[in-house]
C-alpha cells in the first residue's frame, strides 16, 4: 500500500513537497486554513471592482532555481516575465539603467555600475573594494553586517544608496540588524556569480491566478486531495511520534508521515507544550524574529510612468510596480515598503498620504492626477528576521519526532526568507521523507552554473 502523507499548510513550501512526493507514490492530502493556496504568495478580491491584487507584490531572480522548476512543473512559468534593465531613480527624478553585457560575471555590470549617477567614483571604488572582500569571507561567519560595513570604510550614504538599497528588498530587513552570512549570499548569487543571478521575473498576472488553475490542475491530475479551511487544533504525539492531527472543527486526520510547513509561531501552536519543552529543535524557535513588509496599492486616473518598475532610493518605499491600465481609466500602481517599522502605530490613510505623497514628487505625470482609491496591506510577520546567527535556530526538515518533517522558508535551507526559500524546504523535506522510506533521491535543484 502506498504510505500516506498529511501536509500541514498550503503555502509555497506545502505546496513544493506535494508536487515532490505525489509523483513518487505518495497519498498526499494537503489541508489549508484559508480559502486560498500559496500562503504569503496570494490575492484578495479589491471589493470596489472585484479585481485580484496581491497582497504584496512577490518576485523571482534569475538565481532562484528552484523557483523556476516548480513554476515550469505546474505549468507556470510563462506568467513570469524577465526584467533584463532595472531601473533607480533618485529624488531628484534621475533614472539609472542596470543591463547586462556579454560579458562573464562578475563583469557583466560593469559599464551599468560605472554609469550610475547616484554614486561618486570614489564611492564606487569603496562598493568595489567592499565586494572583493565581502567575496572572500567564510561561508559560515555572520557577524553583525553593519560593523563589517564600517570596517571595511562604507560610509552611511553608501550603505543607503548600495548595500541597503538592495538589501532591504532582498531581506526585508534594515542592513543595521542583519548578519553578514546573508548579506553575503545576496550579493554573491544575485550580483557576482551568474550574469542571470540578478535578472528580476515579474508575474504578469496577479498571485491568485499565478498559483490558480493551472495549480490546482496539477494537483487534481496527481491525486492530490486538498481540503480547504481546515485548520490543525494540536498533533498528538506517543512515543516520539504523530499519532494523528486534531482538527480545530471535525474530527482528526492521521496519516503514516506528516510534513508541517506553517509558520514557525503556528508549529508551535500544533505542538504539545510538553514536546516543544524537551526538544531545543522546537524550542529555539521562539528566538526567531519577524519583519514586516507593506504594499500600498493606488489606482490613478493616468498613467504615472511608462518604465515596467523603479527601484527608489532615499525613498519611504523601495520598489513602484506598474501594473498599467487594469480596467478603463485606472492605472494601477503598486509601491513597496520592506522593513516597514516606521509604520507601526499609523493609520492606513497616513501610510496612504505619506506613499502617495512621495509619488506625486517621483512622477510628475501624477502631480495633479486624481487617486482613484488606495489600498495598504501590511503583512506584520513576513518574514523571519536575518539577524546575526540566525541559523542556529533555524531546524532541519528532519524533526526529532519520527514521523514528522517540517518546511516552510524559515527552516534551515542556506537562503533567506524568499519563494525560492519556500520550494527549497519543500524539496528538502520531500528529500528526508524519501530518505526515511529508503528511497533516496536529490530534489533540490543546482544553482545556476
Amino acid at each position: 500500500m502506498q504510505p500516506s502523507v498529511l501536509i500541514i499548510g498550503g503555502g509555497l513550501a506545502g505546496l513544493a513537497a506535494a508536487t515532490a512526493l505525489a509523483p513518487r507514490g505518495f497519498r498526499v492530502r494537503l489541508i489549508e486554513s484559508r480559502s486560498r493556496l500559496a500562503g504569503r504568495a496570494s490575492s484578495f478580491h479589491d471589493s470596489a471592482t472585484g479585481q485580484l491584487v496581491d497582497t504584496c507584490q512577490h518576485v523571482s531572480m534569475g538565481c532562484c532555481t528552484n523557483l523556476a522548476h516548480f513554476s515550469r512543473m505546474i505549468g507556470v512559468s510563462h506568467f513570469l516575465q524577465p526584467q533584463p534593465t532595472l531601473y533607480f531613480m533618485t529624488p531628484d527624478r534621475r533614472v539609472s539603467r542596470f543591463r547586462a553585457d556579454p560579458l562573464p560575471a562578475p563583469l557583466h555590470l560593469f559599464r551599468s555600475f560605472a554609469f550610475a549617477h547616484y554614486l561618486t567614483w570614489r564611492e564606487k571604488l569603496r562598493v568595489a573594494w567592499g565586494l572583493l572582500k565581502l567575496k572572500s569571507e567564510p561561508v559560515d561567519d555572520d557577524p553583525p553586517f553593519q560593523d563589517w560595513l564600517t570596517k571595511h570604510g562604507q560610509t552611511q550614504r553608501i550603505v543607503n544608496r548600495f548595500w541597503g538599497l538592495v538589501l532591504v528588498s532582498a531581506l526585508n530587513e534594515s542592513p543595521d540588524r542583519i548578519g553578514l552570512r546573508y548579506a553575503k549570499k545576496v550579493f554573491v548569487d544575485g550580483f557576482l556569480k551568474h550574469r542571470r543571478g540578478f535578472e528580476v521575473e515579474v508575474p504578469t498576472v496577479p498571485l491568485g491566478r499565478l498559483y490558480g488553475e493551472e495549480l490546482s490542475r496539477w494537483l487534481s491530475e496527481h491525486q492530490v486531495d486538498v481540503l480547504m479551511q481546515q485548520a490543525g487544533k494540536q498533533l498528538s504525539v506517543t512515543d516520539d511520534r504523530v499519532s494523528e492531527l486534531e482538527m480545530r472543527h471535525g474530527d482528526a486526520m492521521t496519516a503514516d508521515y506528516y510534513i508541517s510547513a506553517v509558520p514557525f509561531d503556528r508549529l508551535l501552536e500544533l505542538l504539545p507544550m510538553e514536546v516543544v519543552g524537551r526538544f531545543a529543535y522546537f524550542s529555539n524557535l521562539r528566538n526567531l524574529e519577524t519583519s514586516p513588509i507593506t504594499g500600498v496599492h493606488c489606482w490613478f486616473d493616468r498613467p504615472g510612468t511608462e518604465l515596467p518598475h523603479i527601484v527608489l532610493m532615499d525613498s519611504i518605499g523601495q520598489w513602484v510596480f506598474n501594473r498599467g491600465e487594469t480596467s478603463p481609466g485606472e492605472w494601477y500602481l503598486q509601491v513597496v515598503v520592506s522593513a516597514a517599522r516606521q509604520f507601526r502605530g499609523l493609520g492606513h490613510e497616513e501610510v496612504e498620504r505619506q506613499v502617495v505623497g512621495e509619488l506625486r514628487r517621483l512622477l510628475p505625470a501624477l502631480a495633479d492626477a486624481k487617486l482613484i482609491r488606495a489600498r495598504v496591506v501590511t503583512e506584520h510577520a513576513a518574514t523571519f528576521s536575518a539577524v546575526p546567527g540566525v541559523d542556529r535556530w533555524r531546524p532541519v526538515q528532519i524533526s526529532p519526532i519520527a514521523n514528522l518533517f517540517v518546511a516552510g522558508d524559515w527552516t534551515n535551507t542556506s537562503w533567506p526568507a524568499t519563494m525560492e526559500g519556500a520550494v527549497r524546504s519543500g524539496y528538502l523535506a520531500a528529500e528526508a521523507l524519501l530518505e526515511r522510506v529508503g528511497r533516496p533521491e536529490k530534489l533540490v535543484q543546482a544553482d545556476l552554473a
